[in-house]
């Protein structure tokens, strides 16, 4: 009887331990998916079917397309309106042909130094604007060639404020009162008055300094070309271009719109 029991009390044992073994407890308690309890048999974390979110795409980087030649004329620039340059000039270098149909002019484009405005736009704005079938250009009746050296018909220069006061004196011509520009006939310059250039006018408004930056050279080369001032001639209707927009769009009790072309209606 004694060895009966003895065997019956190994066997139990050996069930237990071997349970025990099984189920990594020591409590008899069977295991459970405890909250929290995530850990894998290779002590990695286990997140079910759940995968890693793949890494954040990020657009790739815009590129900085360079600024439209509308885009630049369409730029308002600080400038004082009392700056007196040094009174000496860079020539824009390069060249651009005009059409070849009608009266051929060349010119030259001048820019006085330490302005820090942007030559190259003002010989581009000037070309443009000469040349366009809305301009002096109209019919074929002209055509403005740019050249940087050698013989020139005049010459479109943007200066200070004092510069261009300095040159259109030597014409008998007074800018200093309203900051204009002026056709410096006595001389080979056009004086754009670098101040309008960069700020425009009341009259135009800022929006539209581009339609205003073109009226300034098609105004001044007018005078060169032989044109006079004019009055506003009848109530809402465009600005003749030789009207002196620059200070005023009323004629008595005539109010015109703004308008930079000699030939608009196109």
């Amino acid at each position: 009887m004694t060895g009966v029991a003895a065997a019956a009390i190994t066997t139990v044992l050996a069930v237990l331990v071997a349970g025990q073994v099984a189920t990594g407890r020591d409590d008899g308690r069977a295991p459970s998916a405890e909250k929290g309890d995530t850990r894998e048999a290779d002590g990695g974390t286990s997140r079910g079917d759940e995968r890693p979110p793949p890494a954040e795409r990020k657009p790739p980087e815009q590129q900085t397309r360079p600024a439209t030649y509308q885009q630049k004329m369409a730029a308002v620039f600080a400038l004082d309106p009392e700056l007196a340059g040094p009174g000496r000039f860079d020539t824009v270098g390069g060249s651009a042909d005009g059409p070849k149909s009608g009266r051929a002019y060349t010119y030259r484009v001048d820019v006085e130094k330490g302005l820090g405005l942007d030559a190259r736009l003002f010989a581009e704005a000037v070309h443009k604007t000469l040349n366009d079938e809305r301009s002096w250009a109209h019919g074929g009746e002209r055509s403005f060639s740019r050249v940087s050296s050698g013989r020139a018909d005049f010459v479109m220069t943007l200066a200070s404020p004092g510069t261009t006061a300095d040159w259109c004196a030597k014409s008998g011509l007074d800018t200093t009162e309203d900051n204009v520009s002026c056709d410096s006939a006595a001389t080979e310059r056009i004086m754009i008055n670098a101040y309008r250039w960069a700020r425009g006018a009341k009259t135009f408004g800022p929006d539209n300094i581009l339609a205003y930056r073109q009226m300034l050279i098609n105004h001044e080369v007018g005078h060169r070309l032989g044109y006079g001032h004019v009055e506003c001639a009848r109530d809402g209707a465009l600005a003749p271009v030789m009207m002196q927009q620059t200070k005023f769009l009323t004629t008595g009790d005539r109010t015109c719109r703004p308008n930079p072309w000699p030939h608009p209606d196109l």
